[in-house]
């Protein structure tokens, strides 16, 4: 039997998870662009969301099963489904261009941070809730406007709840983003370049 601590694990139930909500990226794209099967990309996305919010928990309750991957994995697949949802929806037409292009302005932004913080020898800052929340609102917004799609009143019921989702995702997404700025001057003014 493995002994290795925790955190040098690689075969663990989160990252498993993550692994196949990444593989479920091209699913999902295929499912609502080619072959335009609605009902089963908004299933992908529910699941998808689901794995994401279970890896989290058994990662902090479960032992052995937290890990330096899993600490690098899950927010890269996040970062992932931040990017395409948003593109794949967009081209779908269920939600407008300016919405695609205030998330991805708001990433390019702080990925063009990342060089001031490891100049100080940072890799990156810690993840906040607010981040966190803003993520969860805009992952549960994308699939209710999905399913919102239908010519029914419970779609637009629904539709209703995933602009919900999407304009308090959005503000919550811009404000993290305010708090990393702020975050990143402070870094700025209290820690010296690091030479190598």
């Amino acid at each position: 039997m493995d002994d290795a601590p925790a955190p040098d694990r690689v075969l663990t139930v989160p990252n498993a998870l993550s692994l196949l909500r990444l593989a479920l990226v091209p699913v999902f794209l295929y499912l609502l662009l080619a072959a335009h099967a609605q009902a089963a990309a908004v299933a992908v996305l529910m699941f998808s969301g689901f794995s994401d919010w279970a890896d989290g928990k058994i990662a902090r309750l479960v032992a052995n099963q937290s890990s330096r991957l899993g600490e690098l994995l899950d927010p890269l697949v996040d970062r992932i489904y931040m990017v395409i949802v948003p593109l794949a929806l967009a081209v779908y037409g269920a939600v407008p261009w300016w919405l695609v292009l205030t998330l991805l302005g708001r990433d390019a932004l702080l990925a063009a941070m990342l060089p001031v913080l490891r100049r100080r020898g940072l890799t990156a800052l810690p993840v906040t809730y607010l981040g966190k929340a803003a993520t969860f609102a805009l992952m549960s917004g994308f699939p209710l406007v999905l399913l919102g799609q239908w010519d029914a009143l419970w779609s637009r019921v629904v539709l209703a709840c995933g602009w919900a989702f999407l304009l308090w995702g959005l503000a919550l997404y811009l404000w993290s983003a305010v708090v990393y700025l702020i975050q990143v001057t402070m870094v700025v003014r209290r820690l010296p370049v690091v030479h190598r």
